[in-house]
């Protein structure tokens, strides 16, 4: 009903114009030329909507409300046409974009759907305060490369999630990061125990080291026993998204302590 509503306002008439028959001007929404460039974007969309169909794929609807949001201009009235019976149109990009978020977002939230449309565009899952916070801000320059690409890779696949990927997916690349991670205080073969040794003194003097040695143990455990880096028959699925949340935010915590104390973030 909200896209809908911008389709009949206008709000869509800077990108899809239909143009006032005097040439004086846009006067609303070609909806025609909006329903064919959202069809190529989104394929599993149909125009206009069928309020009561419930098989509507998740991420089609995700990429249809960032298409929207590229889209979307609050249409101002510049003068009225009175022998035709229509307005002529500018347009406020920033203004619809902010109006377009706020319904969206309130929708959201009202139906308790842990999603948002954020300023960028791009639609992200919300997540708990401060961890969540530490996963959407955390900028990795660690001076390795491929650490940072597995760490970005990591992230963008827990706040994008896609549907029809398993569940675990966000963990692969994180796990990829913890044992790139392991090896950078002491690089080369046959050193990996003594890297992490080196790295988790850097970090905390006993007692507390210990619990580190503890917890960086249980991790690589963790990563060899679960189905999450490897697929063989004898690795256990993680199958519910709430216990792929506590490992990742319990590996990242950790990854990200390690940085900062190592003096790499």
């Amino acid at each position: 009903a909200a896209i809908e509503n911008c389709v009949e306002d206008g709000s869509f008439a800077k990108v899809f114009p239909r143009q006032c028959e005097d040439g004086r001007g846009v006067c609303a929404t070609d909806a025609r030329l909006f329903s064919g460039l959202l069809k190529s974007h989104s394929p599993k969309i149909e125009w206009p909507l069928d309020n009561n169909d419930d098989s509507l794929d998740t991420r089609a609807v995700l990429d249809m409300l960032e298409f929207c949001h590229e889209r979307v201009a609050a249409p101002e009235q510049i003068e009225y046409h009175k022998y035709l019976g229509h307005p002529h149109l500018q347009f406020d990009k920033a203004r619809g974009q902010a109006k377009f978020r706020e319904e969206v977002n309130t929708i959201f939230a009202r139906n308790g759907i842990a999603f948002k449309l954020t300023e960028s565009g791009r639609v992200e899952r919300t997540l708990p305060p401060v961890l969540g916070d530490l996963v959407r801000d955390t900028t990795f320059q660690t001076g390795d490369k491929e650490l940072d690409e597995y760490l970005d890779r990591a992230r963008t696949k827990f706040l994008h999630p896609d549907p029809a990927a398993p569940i675990r997916e966000p963990l692969e690349p994180l796990w990829d990061a913890w044992d790139r991670l392991k090896s950078i205080e002491c690089p080369g073969d046959k050193k990996k125990k003594q890297s992490i040794n080196a790295l988790l003194a850097r970090a905390a003097a006993c007692p507390f080291r210990g619990h580190l040695d503890t917890e960086a143990r249980e991790l690589t455990c963790i990563g060899n026993k679960f189905m999450i880096r490897h697929s063989e028959t004898d690795k256990i699925p993680l199958d519910e998204p709430h216990h792929v949340d506590y490992l990742f935010y319990r590996l990242f915590a950790m990854i990200h302590m390690l940085l900062v104390a190592s003096g790499r973030m």
